[in-house]
């Protein structure tokens, strides 16, 4: 699975971002905030001779992100990336990281910047992969696999009760609940279990919620749910010895979307401690990064699964990826209304079936944005 060298050069001329919110009804809940509505990024850029990508930056956090990130790729990172020959959108993300660092400490935010480079890289990966007219997965790795499974996710455990069986009927066997809420959660989430049809497998995501005590009682009375992994159970700061501590009472622990870095990454994989490592691509790394990262994480006996939480864009580039990685783990499809998601219809009825399928469509499969989300448009800004 080495990375693809020939026939991926090209330089930027001009670049174009979207802030979209979509307002909703029944906000997300996660147990540090609430969403109360549904933003996004995307990003398209245009090479010299008129080839175009598209990609994705995270902006689910904080509330007024969305449109930060725009000002803040159009003012601080455009001009870097526009009239320069790269070699490869590897070279291009190497060198925004180097570029920017310093500005990033200067004002405290190098995740805004890690998340603006992260869709600059998604956008390049697409247009080199259009340009060669494969699919990105088949771009990054020949022996790419066709498919990937799925599982529901962004469930709320008090939701659980109603959004399980109706994600049960449209095809997912895998569903991840939101907990870190109170006490209750164990009763919840073991009721849950009990409920569970043979073959199903139920996650549970904490969102950094608990202390080590927390935690570990959690692990201890839901021991008989055969949970499939319990996810960021500890703040990503804890010490080392609780998380290892919670890793030796047997459950799977799963962890990723809030480490940044190669190096960060290489520790996570050979600590021992994570079962399931989660990269997520729009926030950290883009292509480029969590490439190399999928790769270590197969080569560690790990399970590569990658976190996401956002548009179509995003989606499509995390089921690329994975399936370029083997297609050994699992895709995250949140299963939230969100018209910035499900307007795209990439992977088709598919993904609802239980997996994604990669399809045949070069690059990410976008060639334009649906013209439905532009009643949602808050910012639109152009670089050129």
């Amino acid at each position: 699975m080495a990375m693809p060298s020939d026939s991926i050069g090209f330089s930027v001329r001009r670049i174009d971002a979207f802030a979209f919110r979509v307002p909703i009804e029944a906000p997300v809940h996660t147990s540090f905030g609430i969403m109360r509505d549904r933003p996004a990024v995307f990003i398209r850029i245009e090479d010299t001779h008129g080839g175009f990508g598209w990609g994705e930056v995270f902006a689910n956090w904080p509330a007024a992100g969305a449109e930060h990130r725009v000002n803040l790729l159009m003012d601080d990172v455009a001009a870097m990336t526009i009239g320069q020959s790269w070699p490869s959108p590897r070279e291009m993300f190497l060198h925004l990281v180097r570029a920017t660092r310093i500005r990033a400490l200067q004002c405290g935010e190098p995740g805004p910047f890690a998340q603006v480079i992260a869709g600059l890289d998604i956008a390049g990966w697409d247009l080199v992969a259009r340009r060669a007219g494969k699919p990105l997965a088949k771009m990054l790795s020949a022996d790419a696999a066709e498919r990937v499974d799925t599982y529901a996710s962004g469930i709320k455990v008090d939701d659980a009760p109603g959004t399980i069986p109706a994600s049960r009927a449209a095809g997912f066997t895998r569903f991840k609940v939101k907990v870190g809420f109170g006490a209750n959660d164990i009763e919840k989430v073991l009721a849950l279990a009990d409920v569970n049809l043979a073959g199903e497998l139920l996650f549970v995501d904490a969102n950094q919620a608990w202390s080590f005590t927390e935690a570990r009682e959690f692990i201890d009375r839901t021991m008989d749910a055969s949970l499939g992994w319990v996810e960021e159970p500890l703040p990503v700061f804890a010490a080392r010895e609780e998380w290892a501590g919670l890793a030796e009472m047997g459950v799977p622990i799963a962890g990723g979307e809030n480490i940044f870095g190669e190096q960060d990454f290489g520790q996570a994989v050979s600590d021992n401690i994570l079962s399931v490592i989660q990269p997520d691509l729009v926030k950290w790394g883009g292509i480029s990064g969590c490439f190399e990262v999928a790769k270590r994480v197969r080569e560690g006996g790990k399970l590569y699964c990658p976190h996401f939480l956002g548009g179509g864009i995003g989606l499509a580039a995390s089921a690329q990826l994975l399936a370029a990685a083997g297609g050994a783990g699992m895709l995250e499809v949140d299963v939230n209304m969100n018209p910035l998601r499900s307007l795209f219809h990439l992977g088709g009825a598919r993904q609802g079936a239980g997996y994604w399928e990669i399809g045949s469509e070069p690059g990410l499969g976008v060639v334009d944005l649906p013209e439905a989300l532009f009643e949602f448009l808050t910012l639109h800004r152009t670089f050129m």
